[in-house]
């Protein structure tokens, strides 16, 4: 979903695209090259503690991001809600720290090295891959293509929307299904460069001085001696990581133990949402193995024979091992690859590939991911094998065919209960009404036909066989009623474990949802089923293993404890947390009540060794949790230019070694003074000055995929280490959706890839950040528009002109008094006032495309308003007026376009710096000002329709204003007043009301009147307030048509208006009644005649 244009952009005409020629593209990024050496002069940004001042003190962050290439439009759309936000606190007057890090930790730059180095020794440096050669590139991409067509065919009926393209997502995304890591950095870095990378810690020295150089570019305003990168390159991060670990051990935070988690088996450990590919937030699905044992062997299969005299299972997994009293039969996809695989116990267990290696990370092989297949086979030959089902009625049920059976998600075999499974139901049904389509695979009527449903649930309403009762109600009658079929499973499903009583076995009389749980831990202990674990959905690591759940020994986060979890909820619902969206909070709330133990550490990879156990590296999504904290003192440990924590560049002259938990303790946790510290006294007081100053954040941003993990646990691990002191937790985040580019999905094959340093030379920085704000806010995907940035081009650049030339005028009005003002004078200011308002009111809310609405583009309509008028009257504009209107209009776009800001603020004479002048102090707003401009705004339209539609002949104009309504329109209002509150307003039934307020009138022909002249005024009291149910104009229409005749007939093409009040002219026109008829106060009327 992209973010609609709001009304005002929507009727605004903003300007050509940029034209061909790029000289006004050229003149801004001079420009922007200048300010931006000037501010790094001028230490623009730069923001230290000071708290012998009484300013207040703003912090925003942004999660750092991953240091494996360059930024993208992406990144740089997320990252502006903290840069807007950044320098609208300054423009207040603010102390704002806008700090920014690098993030290395993990697997992503192992894997992509790894990757690399095994693309040299295979192909050589430079290297000739084979798809080099069009014909070979060709062949490839082909096979690539037909196995993924061939896959997606086993699974056809399954997987509709899976199968519909032809391409890989690979071939989708890229063009081609062969990606070379060669390739990639092709993109971004020089080929004699490339085989440095390797090297993983090349890496590290690359990519985030680049990005610095990038942010820069883009004016990111921000203090760049807070800058680091993570990992143990960085001794001082990574000393303040050992830390905060040792802190959380020392509160029980941290266990040790067998855990579930989603792992794989290609790299040897857990792979957390950072280290994958595809599916980031999914987690382990708990299953029920329910054991089908295998009754008879018959002589003709001989590929079956190796599983002769042993104990064989078919496996099918189950999320509903209460149902299993219901079994009439097992269903298997004939055409799906199976094999037979012992199992430590001797048991043989028959089920997919891909669940023997999940099931083999889980306890249940003889060595750990390793897996001993005895046969291999296709689903067919296991039809009509008879088996014993526990809990099930029938003594014996068979293996019969299901073709739409997936073999990506549990074990490929799935149990049969047609009382209460709708899809089992209907392919039951299929083999008993088409015995031709059964012996098409070998089944006998014997194996189908004696088996009725068993009705096991009672589920009031549905009765004891839901699945029928839906079936039949929705007239399903085969699989293509695929979505009556989602329908009446998930309604069965809901209503049999909420409301659903069990009607059979030891706990008949007892609801689904406490039966269950005994139900399950029965088979278990009686052997007759065991426990499995795979991911919710399909997850792949960073080096293209598909991930299974492994049950491994490891380091974890409890964040699933009571107290832990309710200390974070009971914040995150405070009036101390501003999470700025009712559904981001709604989020945060489901997170919460999900996050359970966090496998923390990982046995390889780019990180910080776990203090107490070095074999173990800690994981990328818990190292950055409470770096924010770190912000406040990198300067004196790091310093600008000092990513990796050089030592020999440490401003405070602090050798990391002196960094010690007690030191930190000190800084951060109000503890004692370290003893025999060799840190200076000076020294460490300032850190934790500087840290007590700017502690809390107030905001941190991000993208809302951050949400289920990075977010929540930084809210964990502050509640954490600061448990004594909540005071110190965040104060908001704020969370935006994707961004699209030009409607679409970034993608490389449609050409809409941007990163964000060629977007900035090609629109400007100040463009492209206009284009950002301008593509949306909340948690909805926002579109960045290339046209919107070719158009800022221009506009800023003529809005430039326009105020250069203006300045330079000699003719305008000067005198400060209101005598001098004329009425548009007046109006202009009070535009200008509201509009300060209202741009400060978006951007505090994070509202920064309403911002561009209000403080760009309305005081642009207000000031060619203002300009037409001056003009058609003949009239020279005000000095001071427009003067006091470029001033605030530089300083009401500077959170957007800081660089324009920065010119136009010295261009106009003023001193200082733009990005640190004051914001616009706006007086009151005057409303009935604000109405009376809304008058002349709506005559004037109304006018020109009324001009457009005057008869042939019809050349003398004459306006008509009273300030009187009729009885009936005075009723009306009257009763509005009665409805209205001054705090809530109308009330929420007003136009039901309202209907039976005029269906109670006399006239039955005034009822349509009524209504629409009542929905009209609730209208006017929300643009101007209650001042629009007057009974009489609180002002003099005619006053204001009269002083802007000149402007009337400019903008009419008339050559004279005359206008006539009605009320209290004397000399009045003879003016037919069905015309004065149409004369209301505040709607005047053109009389062409």
């Amino acid at each position: 979903m992209t973010t609609p244009p709001t009304d005002a952009m929507a009727s605004l005409t903003v300007g050509p695209a940029a034209p061909k020629g790029t000289a006004k593209r050229d003149a801004l990024r001079a420009n922007e090259i200048e300010v931006q050496e000037m501010w790094e002069k001028e230490k623009a940004f730069v923001s230290d503690a000071t708290p012998e001042d009484d300013r207040e003190k703003f912090m925003v962050t942004f999660p750092y991001p991953y240091s494996n290439g360059h930024l993208h439009i992406g990144h740089a759309f997320s990252l502006t809600k903290s840069v807007f936000r950044a320098q609208y606190e300054r423009n207040l007057g603010k102390n704002v720290l806008w700090p920014f890090a690098f993030h290395c930790t993990g697997m992503p730059i192992q894997a992509a090295a790894n990757k690399l180095k095994a693309e040299i020794e295979e192909f050589g440096s430079p290297p000739n891959f084979p798809e080099d050669d069009p014909e070979v590139r060709a062949q490839m991409e082909k096979e690539l293509v037909a196995a993924q067509e061939a896959k997606k065919a086993a699974s056809k009926q399954s997987n509709e929307k899976k199968a519909k393209g032809g391409k890989t997502k690979l071939v989708s995304k890229l063009g081609t299904g062969i990606v070379r890591q060669w390739n990639i950095l092709l993109k971004m870095v020089d080929p004699e460069e490339i085989p440095n990378f390797v090297d993983p810690y090349y890496w590290l020295q690359h990519f985030p001085p680049i990005g610095v150089d990038h942010l820069k570019n883009f004016g990111a305003g921000v203090d760049w001696r807070r800058s680091f990168i993570t990992t143990a390159v960085n001794p001082y991060y990574d000393a303040f990581i050992r830390w905060q670990f040792n802190v959380l051990r020392s509160k029980e935070k941290i266990l040790f133990g067998k855990r579930n988690n989603v792992y794989s088996i290609l790299d040897g450990q857990v792979c957390a949402d950072h280290d994958r590919s595809e599916g980031e937030g999914v987690g382990p699905q708990e299953y029920v193995l329910i054991k089908l044992k295998v009754l008879e062997i018959p002589e003709d299969r001989e590929v079956l024979a190796p599983l002769k005299g042993k104990d064989v299972f078919l496996v099918p997994a189950t999320l509903r091992p209460e149902t299993m009293y219901g079994q009439t039969n097992c269903f298997i996809l004939p055409t799906g690859e199976y094999g037979a695989y012992e199992m430590m116990s001797g048991d043989i267990f028959v089920m997919s590939d891909r669940a023997a290696r999940g099931l083999s990370c889980q306890g249940y092989t003889k060595e750990f991911g390793k897996i001993t297949c005895l046969a291999k086979f296709i689903g067919s030959d296991l039809l009509g094998l008879p088996l014993q089902a526990p809990n099930a009625v029938y003594e014996k049920v068979y293996t019969l065919p299901l073709l739409t059976i997936s073999m990506g998600k549990g074990t490929g075999v799935v149990t049969s209960v047609p009382s209460d499974a709708p899809d089992d139901y209907v392919a039951l049904q299929a083999l008993k009404e088409k015995p031709e389509f059964a012996a098409k695979y070998g089944i006998t009527p014997e194996m189908v036909d004696p088996f009725d449903v068993v009705p096991i649930i009672e589920i009031p309403g549905y009765g004891d066989k839901s699945a029928v009762f839906m079936c039949e109600k929705l007239k399903i009658k085969s699989f293509n009623d695929k979505a009556k079929l989602t329908q009446a499973k998930d309604e069965t499903y809901l209503k049999g474990f909420t409301l659903g009583i069990m009607q059979v076995g030891e706990h008949k009389g007892k609801k689904v949802c406490d039966a269950k749980p005994i139900i399950k831990q029965e088979l278990i202990d009686a052997n007759l089923a065991c426990l499995y674990f795979e991911p919710e959905s399909k997850v792949m690591s960073r080096t293209g293993d598909e991930c299974v759940v492994a049950a491994t020994d490891q380091w974890y986060l409890r964040y699933g404890e009571e107290s832990w979890q309710k200390s974070v909820r009971e914040h995150v619902f405070s009036e101390n947390f501003n999470a700025y969206d009712q559904n981001a909070l709604h989020k945060y709330d489901y997170v919460i009540g999900w996050l359970k133990e966090w496998a923390c550490t990982r046995q390889f990879g780019l990180g910080t060794q776990l203090p107490w156990d070095p074999q173990w590296v800690i994981e990328s999504l818990s190292d950055s949790t409470i770096y924010m904290a770190y912000y406040t003192i990198a300067h004196v440990l790091q310093g600008e230019g000092n990513l990796n924590g050089d030592k020999e560049k440490s401003p405070g002259k602090i050798l990391p070694e002196h960094m010690t938990d007690a030191v930190f303790d000190y800084i951060f946790r109000n503890a004692d003074k370290p003893e025999d510290c060799p840190i200076e006294s000076a020294t460490l007081e300032k850190m934790r000055t500087e840290f007590r100053y700017w502690y809390p954040m107030n905001l941190r941003v991000s993208a809302k995929d951050l949400i289920p993990n990075h977010l929540t646990m930084a809210l964990y691990n502050h509640a954490a280490i600061w448990d004594d002191e909540p005071a110190l937790w965040p104060r908001g985040y704020y969370t935006n959706g994707h961004v699209f580019v030009d409607a679409e999905k970034m993608s490389k094959s449609k050409g809409n890839f941007l990163m964000m340093n060629d977007t900035v030379n090609k629109y400007t920085a100040d463009a492209t950040r206009f284009a950002c704000a301008d593509a949306g806010d909340s948690l909805d995907d926002a579109n960045f528009s290339r046209e919107t940035a070719d158009s800022a081009i221009v506009n800023l650049s003529n809005e430039q002109t326009w105020i250069k030339e203006v300045f330079s005028e000699s003719n305008l009005r000067t005198g400060t008094g209101d005598d001098n003002l004329n009425f548009m004078d007046r109006v202009l200011r009070n535009e200008t006032n509201r509009l300060i308002t209202l741009t400060g009111e978006c951007y505090s809310s994070m509202l920064f495309r309403d911002g561009v609405q209000k403080g760009w583009f309305e005081m642009m309509l207000a000031r060619n308003e203002y300009r037409s008028w001056c003009q058609d009257s003949g009239i020279p504009l005000h000095k001071e007026i427009i003067r006091a209107w470029v001033e605030a209009l530089i300083i009401l776009i500077c959170p957007i376009c800081p660089h324009w800001s920065e010119a136009t603020w010295k261009m106009i004479g003023k001193e200082g710096l733009a990005v640190k002048a004051p914001w616009p102090v706006a007086s009151e707003e005057d409303k009935l000002l604000t109405r009376q401009a809304k008058f002349l705004r709506d005559s004037v339209k109304n006018f020109r329709s009324q001009v457009g539609k005057a008869k042939k002949g019809c050349t003398k104009a004459t306006i008509l204003v009273t300030d009187s309504y009729p009885q009936w329109k005075t009723d009306v209002l009257t009763w509005m007043h009665s409805q209205y509150d001054a705090e809530s307003g109308f009330p929420a039934q007003f136009m039901k009301d309202l209907k039976q307020f005029a269906s109670g009138q006399p006239d039955k022909k005034l009822i349509k009147l009524i209504m629409q002249f009542a929905s009209w005024m609730k209208k006017e009291v929300a643009d101007v307030g209650v001042m629009a149910m007057d009974l009489k104009m609180p002002f003099d229409q005619k006053v204001i048509l009269v002083d802007s005749g000149k402007y009337l007939q400019s903008q009419l093409a008339l050559a004279d208006v005359e206008s006539f009040n009605l009320d209290t002219d004397k000399d009045l026109p003879d003016v037919p009644d069905k015309v004065v008829q149409n004369v209301t106060p505040g709607r005047p009327y053109l009389w062409m005649h």
